[in-house]
């Protein structure tokens, strides 16, 4: 278990080693001083930014870690795991932890709400779950899903809880009421993942079917669409800015799209297997992926604005760039574009319809006008 800084990459800030087997998932604490990380060898580790800080290895779920969370004051971290279990645990050198049980199946995502004083999961059991964090208590299900639930999530202000599943839908649900609000049914496989983009006013979802979707939570309209990727995608984060979403898939690639002309900015070659997570810092000022590989990779911003342009990122690629990727990079920039041309001339079909019924409808009242008026 050692730090390694990659000079060979400048790309490349970190490597993490230490897990004995493939990394599910990662994230931050607020102020980005550590990086969690989950494995399928059932241990929990906490990660020191600073160089040559000593890691923490937790112990605790008697089977593959599938989840982490850090609350949002960073005192909390949560852990879901194939043992069916939830833990919340105190991110210092005890390592203390508190179980949670009421799921019947593998925990596949836990989700602190904004204001840290409850959190949600989603199981196999095919049920969300939310869960009073300092009383340490179940307080209810959601449970209209009919296959694995492999993902949930409360939105910014804590008052939707959003839902991904094996049954290819993703739901949304307001948190008081307990009701499904709405259910987006467009994917063409197993939703793996979903997350909320940070004004609430959305949500983007990656599916097997090699997809990433972006919806608009107030009109349930389909705003983008990207397949981009050879494989299925298996996470994705958003920039804190609201601009940008990077994807993790089983291609090994991850890639950073730039949601606000709807085209991939650059795709990220590290792994050495299939990308499993990925998530960005809270400030934005990293993101970290992991993957079958076993090692968590904390990189630097992608995402121009922050010291970084895109340029200076492409120009500073992490392996030589030949000619086949220059091209596989130009077609994936053509078919977001040709995505982007579909939907806008599907919405501009739509429009049309629309001012054709109402040209027509106005005809037929003339019509009916003139007779009447008829002697």
């Amino acid at each position: 278990m050692f730090f390694q800084e990659a000079q060979e990459d400048p790309s490349l800030e970190r490597h993490f080693k230490g897990h004995r087997d493939a990394v599910t998932c990662v994230d931050f604490s607020i102020n980005t001083k550590q990086l969690a990380s989950g494995s399928m060898d059932s241990c929990l580790m906490v990660w020191h930014m600073k160089p040559q800080s000593r890691a923490y290895r937790f112990t605790g779920h008697k089977d593959a870690i599938t989840c982490v969370n850090f609350s949002p004051s960073g005192h909390l971290l949560a852990s879901g795991s194939r043992d069916k279990t939830v833990r919340i645990w105190v991110p210092n050198v005890k390592g203390e932890s508190t179980a949670f049980r009421a799921h019947t199946a593998t925990v596949r995502s836990v989700h602190f709400c904004s204001d840290g004083q409850s959190f949600v999961t989603a199981s196999d059991d095919k049920t969300v779950k939310v869960w009073a964090t300092h009383r340490q208590k179940f307080l209810f299900s959601l449970s209209q899903h009919i296959n694995w639930v492999r993902c949930a999530k409360f939105s910014p202000d804590g008052r939707l809880i959003v839902s991904a599943s094996d049954d290819k839908t993703v739901k949304l649900w307001d948190k008081n009421s307990r009701e499904c609000v709405h259910s987006y049914c467009e994917h063409g496989g197993f939703v793996t993942y979903v997350d909320f983009h940070p004004s609430g006013t959305c949500i983007a979802a990656a599916g097997m079917d090699n997809t990433v979707k972006v919806w608009d939570v107030r009109t349930h309209r389909l705003l983008q669409h990207y397949q981009l990727h050879s494989a299925a995608v298996n996470g994705l984060s958003f920039h804190p800015s609201g601009n940008y979403l990077i994807t993790a898939s089983s291609d090994s690639t991850l890639k950073i799209l730039d949601l606000m002309e709807g085209r991939l900015l650059y795709t990220l070659h590290g792994h050495q297997g299939p990308a499993t997570t990925v998530a960005f810092s809270r400030t934005g000022e990293y993101f970290a992926s992991g993957g079958s590989d076993e090692q968590p990779e904390v990189d630097f911003p992608g995402p121009p604005g922050r010291g970084r342009s895109v340029e200076s990122v492409q120009s500073q690629p992490q392996e030589p760039v030949s000619v086949p990727q220059t091209l596989t990079s130009t077609l994936e920039h053509i078919v977001g574009q040709l995505d982007v041309l579909t939907q806008t001339v599907s919405i501009l079909e739509q429009r049309l319809t629309l001012t054709e019924d109402k040209l027509k409808q106005c005809l037929e009242n003339q019509q009916l006008i003139m007779q009447r008026a008829t002697p």
